[in-house]
Formats: C-alpha cells, sequence, structure tokens
C-alpha cells in the first residue's frame, strides 16, 4: 500500500540532527543568520513552530481586548486558539473553492470598525495571489498576516512584500521539515526586536527531547516504504485498530494539555542547526518532482473543479485534497487500490462570532466535510498515479447540492443586509 504521506527528510539529514544533539548549545559552532540564504527583504525570528511564532507576534502587538482579526476560514484550530487566548475575535473568512483564496466580498462584509488584523492561509502547497487583500488591508490600514506554513518553496519566497508578517513551518509533515521549528519573516524592525527579547525570556527546549522527536520520525519514515506500510495497516487491521487515527495522531503538533506552556519555548541549537541545514540545502528538485506527479494526477483526474485550490499558482502540491461525495466510501475503495487516503483531522473550518451568524462560511464548510488527501509526492511512479487516477475518478464530487446553494445565497443576502459587517464603516 502506498503511503498517504512521505517525510520530506534524507537519512543524512536525521543523522546530521540527532548527532548536533550530543554537542552542548555553549560548543555549536554559530550559526550563519537564515535571512542571508534567500532574498529576504526583512528580518526572520526563528521561533520552535508557527504556533509559537504567532503567539509572538500576538503579545508584542498588543492589540486592545476584543479587536477582530479576519481569518481564512481553514486553518488549525491552534491559530485560532491563540486568537482567543489573546482576548480576540477570529472572524472566519469564505474561500473561493478554486483557489482557498479568502473571498474579497465577504472579506468587505466581514470587517468592522473593531477589525485590526488579517490572517491568510496559503493552503495545501498553492500559493494566492495577495494583492488584492493587501490593496484592501493597506486602504483599510489593517495588519497584514501570512500563515505559509503550507507554502514552503524555498528561500527564493518568503511571503508577499506587503504583509506585516509571514510565517513559514518546519514541522514533521512540511517541506523540507527539520522535525520542528519555524521561520518568521518580520517586516517591522521595532516589532522584531520586542519578539526577540519576548521569546528570550523562554525556557529552551531540551536537545534530548529533539533528539527523541527524531528518533520517532526516523521510525515514521522506516514504516513508510510501501511494503512495510502495508504489512502494517493489514496488522493494524487484523486487531481492530485504527490506523486512519493513529497515523494521524502520531503527526500531530502540541497535542494534550499544556499548550500554551508548550508552545512557549525557545527552539534548541540542534534543531536551529538543522533547520538551517534544511534551508541552505533546500532540494528544489524534489520540490518540481513533486509538483508534476501533483500536475500528472490532476491531469488525469479531469476534475479540476474538485480539487480545492488547485487554481492557484504556483502550486507545489504539498498535499493533494480532492472532494468526494462520500469520503468513507471513497477512502475504502481507495485502500481496496492500493492506496492510503484520509480526511486528516488537523484542518478545521472556522466558526464565525456568535452574534455575526451570517458569516458562516457555508461553501467552504460543505467543500471541507468531503475532502480526503491522497497520496502525492516523487516516489509515486506515473504507473500508481493512473490507477490512483482510474480508482479515485469516479467518485469525485461534482457542483454542490441544491440545499447547499440555497442555504449560500441566503447567507450572501443576511450579509449584505447587515450594516455592521460593511467595510465602507472603517
Amino acid at each position: 500500500m502506498w503511503a498517504r504521506k512521505r517525510i520530506d527528510i534524507s537519512w543524512i539529514d536525521l543523522a546530521f540532527g540527532a548527532v548536533r544533539c550530543f554537542v552542548p548549545a555553549h560548543r555549536q559552532r554559530p550559526l550563519p543568520p537564515i535571512a542571508a540564504l534567500g532574498p529576504a527583504a526583512g528580518d526572520m525570528l526563528e521561533s520552535l513552530s508557527v504556533r509559537s511564532g504567532f503567539d509572538l507576534l500576538l503579545t508584542a502587538l498588543e492589540l486592545p481586548p476584543g479587536s477582530e482579526v479576519l481569518v481564512s476560514a481553514v486553518t488549525i484550530r491552534d491559530m485560532t486558539r491563540i486568537i482567543e487566548e489573546h482576548g480576540l475575535v477570529p472572524v472566519a473568512i469564505e474561500l473561493d473553492p478554486a483557489t482557498m483564496a479568502p473571498d474579497l466580498e465577504r472579506l468587505r462584509q466581514a470587517a468592522t470598525p473593531a477589525t485590526r488584523a488579517i490572517l491568510v492561509a496559503h493552503l495545501f502547497g498553492g500559493r494566492i495571489d495577495l494583492r488584492p487583500i493587501a490593496e484592501f488591508a493597506t486602504k483599510h490600514q489593517l495588519l497584514l498576516i501570512e500563515d505559509c506554513a503550507q507554502a514552503y518553496a524555498g528561500p527564493e519566497f518568503m511571503g508577499h512584500p506587503a504583509s506585516m508578517a509571514s510565517m513559514f513551518s518546519f514541522g514533521p509533515i512540511k517541506t523540507a521539515t527539520a522535525l520542528g521549528g519555524a521561520l518568521v519573516q518580520v517586516r517591522d524592525p521595532a516589532l522584531l526586536a520586542r519578539m526577540s527579547a519576548l521569546q528570550a525570556e523562554y525556557p529552551r527546549q531540551g536537545r534530548w527531547a529533539f533528539l527523541l522527536r527524531i528518533a520517532k520520525y526516523a521510525g515514521l519514515k522506516a514504516v513508510s516504504s510501501r511494503p512495510v506500510y502495508g504489512a502494517l495497516v493489514r496488522l493494524f487491521r487484523a486487531f481492530g485498530v485504527d490506523h486512519d487515527r493513529l497515523v494521524n495522531g502520531a503527526v500531530r503538533g502540541f497535542a494534550g494539555e499544556g499548550f500554551f506552556v508548550r508552545i512557549r519555548r525557545q527552539p534548541c541549537a540542534a534543531l536551529l542547526a538543522l533547520m538551517e541545514r534544511r534551508v541552505r540545502r533546500f532540494d528544489a528538485r524534489r520540490l518540481e518532482a513533486r509538483a508534476a506527479a501533483g500536475e500528472v494526477l490532476l491531469e488525469r483526474l479531469g476534475e479540476v473543479e474538485a480539487c480545492p485550490g488547485a487554481a492557484s499558482t504556483p502550486h507545489s502540491h504539498w498535499v493533494f485534497p480532492l472532494k468526494v461525495d462520500d469520503p468513507p466510501s471513497a477512502i475504502a475503495a481507495l485502500a481496496r487500490a492500493g492506496f492510503d487516503a484520509t480526511q486528516g483531522q488537523s484542518l478545521v473550518v472556522v466558526d464565525p462570532p456568535d452574534d455575526r451568524p451570517e458569516l458562516d462560511p457555508l461553501v467552504t464548510r460543505d467543500t471541507m466535510k468531503k475532502v480526503i488527501y491522497l497520496p502525492c509526492y516523487p516516489e509515486l511512479p506515473s504507473e500508481a498515479i493512473w490507477r490512483l487516477a482510474a480508482a479515485i475518478a469516479p467518485l469525485a464530487a461534482r457542483a454542490a447540492t441544491p440545499p447547499v446553494r440555497q442555504a449560500i445565497a441566503r447567507s450572501e443576502i443576511l450579509c449584505t443586509s447587515t450594516p455592521q459587517s460593511n467595510a465602507s464603516s472603517i
């Protein structure tokens, strides 16, 4: 069985990270500034994760309690959790399924005098056109923040110049992973200095904890080969173990209690060294091969409208989402064909504020509840991609059902008729 995902790190990189864990921090060689490795327009903060960097950013900004942050309707739950922790209100913005970009009209309708910032997520490996959103943010004096966790494509792109901050993840399942860590490009030197000072007060991540993390993901990498993974899935099924929940839980970041204690740490020297190595030695050819595999699969499916975000360019196909009418049946059919697909557990659709139900992102909600993620990576040969497409194409969803379209239309009417949600009131 073809695994749903391959961890994007070599055995040599894993060995490098492990060796660095045995070197005390005071004996580590000084690292070159990661900002110097690419055409960065500003300076960077190296943090434990995107969650950590975003939490530092909101702490340093000190936005007034009750301020609203317009958020791409699809994100990880922890991002809205961090917004709420700072006394702010996340407001979901409907997405265009073709590009997964925030809908400009809904952006205008959602903005109020309480709006202070916009958090835009580039999803699934695609990069949305940020220009119209940047123009809107500038016009209304809103802070623009980019979540580029799923869109890292090497040091040549470090965010849109109009963004106040652009966040890139090197988490375990991300492109060029360092099994953790993040880069936050901050274009305000004073803000960056405040964030750096705040992080300097944090305790440091333990190097032995990072070594255990390396061992864990080395094990996951070892079992992701086709024959081993297939054997394990069959074994789990024989004992009644839900392998989907097990795999998703194994790669989930910061699960369990004490979330804010765990994200408020400095990255250890070994993690910083591995992250610097991954940026400096970025494998552009592997990225190109993954993007090519995604384009071949897209062409073979012939169902571009059923692939959320497929129209965003450039696109590296970090994951390959497909909207199907019956996700459990589609996943089962793919398993019979030898492919491990999943609905995932990390991404959520942001709920609207209690007093503004008209902002419920119904289009996005309908899309995401039917999305599954297909295997798509350079190790997948053309013959396997063709078999994958043949197995899933008959199950791909077409247009939204009439009740969904009617509900969406009602929501749009409510938005248009609600004075407080009109952007012109800013």
